[in-house]
């Protein structure tokens, strides 16, 4: 039995993955982008004139033992993440119904990350931002399940109208929403949620989003791997912990057993 969110990040064993940049005529400042996204993450990044027959231009692959596992352009890598501010996401500037994630970075799986926030970084928490919005859309379109998400103070589902509407949408769509960070502030009393509030470190320093399906809906929701490799279901989690002010290391994953484990573990622990 798992006994704390730490743990999950230390058991990974990764898959060895990297992203080629293939036949690139974009800008070097694309290139710079995509660079400093990945700055200080075990994912590394090449280019290449060609990797196959149907690899296109301005293409970014995600490869695994030299093979193609995901494609994306490098016009959805810059219109998704590396032209983008994290205000679109706060203000509410950007629907939960617009939010998408590449397939190369949707595609990083399993991967551990380190991430800084700004002013060290742009971009890097960006990535967490937006696969937390991308699984918060998931639990809206299924209705049904649970999603469990952190937000380190909960005065936050107060201060950002973006994030305060997600978690209105979601909870009105019938899925059950609980929320997790210190009581500084009970968003019961103004959104459809149930609120799990506290002083420990797991409080104060995690970020998770977990949804998982009710187990008949699962079986029903295509478009995700699972740990097959194969079309899963609807689990999707996002766990990552402030190890040091402002810098964040953690992983996402799809794979319904780790996704229950997490789940299980919320339930027990917080």
């Amino acid at each position: 039995m798992t006994g704390s969110m730490r743990a999950f990040i230390d058991r990974l064993d990764p898959p060895e993955r990297s992203l080629v940049i293939v036949n690139r005529s974009a800008p070097d400042a694309a290139r710079r982008l995509l660079d400093d996204l990945f700055d200080t993450q075990p994912v590394a990044i090449d280019e290449h004139d060609r990797l196959d027959e149907e690899t296109e231009s301005d293409v970014v692959a995600l490869v695994e033992d030299g093979a193609i596992i995901e494609r994306s352009t490098v016009d959805e890598l810059l219109s998704t993440i590396l032209l983008v501010n994290s205000d679109l996401y706060t203000t509410g500037s950007r629907g939960l119904e617009d939010v998408e994630l590449p397939a190369v970075l949707a595609g990083l799986t399993d991967v551990p990350f380190r991430l800084r926030g700004f002013p060290e970084s742009n971009k890097e928490k960006l990535l967490l931002i937006t696969v937390s919005r991308v699984i918060e859309r998931r639990a809206a379109e299924a209705g049904s399940g649970t999603l469990r998400s952190s937000f380190q103070y909960l005065s936050r589902l107060d201060d950002e109208a973006g994030t305060r509407t997600v978690y209105e949408t979601v909870g009105r769509t019938g899925t059950d929403v609980h929320v997790y960070g210190v009581d500084d502030w009970d968003p019961s009393t103004q959104l459809p949620v149930t609120v799990h509030g506290g002083t420990s470190e797991e409080y104060r320093r995690s970020w998770f989003v977990v949804f998982r399906p009710d187990d008949a809906d699962a079986a029903e929701r295509p478009g995700t791997m699972d740990e097959t490799g194969t079309t899963g279901s609807g689990h999707a989690a996002l766990v990552a912990l402030e190890d040091e002010r402002n810098v964040w290391d953690g992983f996402w994953t799809y794979r319904p057993t780790v996704v229950a484990e997490i789940d299980d573990y919320l339930q027990r622990a917080l």
